[in-house]
């Protein structure tokens, strides 16, 4: 029941577009116990299924804008190539305190970002 309820709630924020992995991961290692490089390579299976139903929607609702999204694809997959074998290099121990302190910086980042929508 607790795997359902992880899945639901990240699947949830997840095709918000907010990023799933920021409550799986944490959520898996909290209560399934699961080390960090378990919980981030389910993490990365999980991503797949639920990535493609939500781009399908934001697709459908003309969210995506391609001239963005395209210059980042080659970048982005050659960054996690190198992630990756970062990650492997590393202790869970190590890599959840890396992970704390990026939702950290994010969620500071964002509590004191000033929106778009506040300047017009």
């Amino acid at each position: 029941m607790v795997l359902i309820l992880i899945g639901l709630v990240s699947g949830t924020i997840g095709g918000m577009g907010i990023g799933g992995g920021t409550v799986l991961i944490p959520a898996l290692t909290l209560f399934v116990n699961t080390e960090q490089h378990i919980s981030q390579s389910i993490n990365l299976i999980y991503f797949i299924p639920t990535a493609i139903i939500a781009l399908i929607i934001h697709i459908k609702n003309k969210r995506i804008d391609f001239k963005i999204v395209l210059p980042i694809i080659i970048p982005g997959i050659i960054g996690a190539i190198i992630g990756s074998c970062i990650a492997i290099k590393f202790s869970s121990n190590v890599l959840k305190k890396i992970f704390a302190v990026f939702l950290l910086i994010m969620g500071i980042y964002e509590m004191f970002r000033k929106s778009k929508l506040a300047k017009n």
